[in-house]
Parts: C-alpha cells; sequence; structure tokens
C-alpha cells in the first residue's frame, strides 16, 4: 500500500518561503498523478497544484505565480516551493497520490503552515 509522509511546514513571516516535500513508499509504482491540498481553520480542503507522472503541473489562481510543485522520480519525493507567502495561506497542506484510474488511493497526514502578518 502506498503511504505518504510530508514535511517542511512551520511558522514563517509574510513574504517568506517554506518547501513542502512528500515521500512516497510502498506501492510506489502504482502511482500516476500527486496533488497538495489544503485546508484553513472553518473551511473546506482546496486544491493548490497537481502534477502528472509526464511532469505536467496545474494551480489554483491563488498561488499561481508563487508556488512551485514539482516531483523526484529518484527520490520517490513531491515538493511544493513556496514563496510570497500570505497569511491567508496558513492552513494544513495535505499531499495525495491517484492511481493510473485517477482514483485517490492514499492521503497524507498534512503539515501545519502558519503565516504571520
Amino acid at each position: 500500500q502506498v503511504q505518504l509522509v510530508e514535511s517542511g511546514g512551520g511558522l514563517v513571516q509574510a513574504g517568506g518561503s517554506l518547501r513542502l516535500s512528500c515521500e512516497a513508499s510502498g506501492g510506489i509504482f502504482s502511482i500516476s498523478d500527486m496533488g497538495w491540498y489544503r485546508q484553513a481553520p472553518g473551511k473546506q480542503r482546496e486544491l493548490v497544484a497537481t502534477i502528472t507522472r509526464a511532469g505536467s503541473t496545474n494551480y489554483a489562481d491563488s498561488v499561481k505565480g508563487r508556488f512551485t510543485i514539482s516531483r523526484d522520480s529518484d527520490k520517490n519525493t513531491m515538493y511544493l516551493q513556496m514563496n510570497s507567502l500570505k497569511p491567508e495561506d496558513t492552513a494544513v497542506y495535505y499531499c495525495n497520490a491517484l492511481n493510473t484510474f485517477r482514483v485517490v488511493v492514499r492521503w497524507g497526514q498534512g503539515t501545519q503552515v502558519t503565516v504571520s502578518s
């Protein structure tokens, strides 16, 4: 079974940067697309960015130009580089993995990102 472990969250001032990592293990050959989502207190979980196995990316309008999603197949790890962070980026960030049928097979445990003004 696929397991996902996120890391890299923390507290940062507005305008700062963080890089999140999502390491996959177990059944990694079944993984196709991967993505980052976030959930702020009192709000629904929302899409941040996705990346296909081939490297095609998609971003939410709110993060375009500030965040970059990437994946390193050799390390079985996906990243989210977050620059020019804003207080409204504060949320728990989750990664997920989809199989070749585009079914979500696993969510990570989440990592807290807090941006102070």
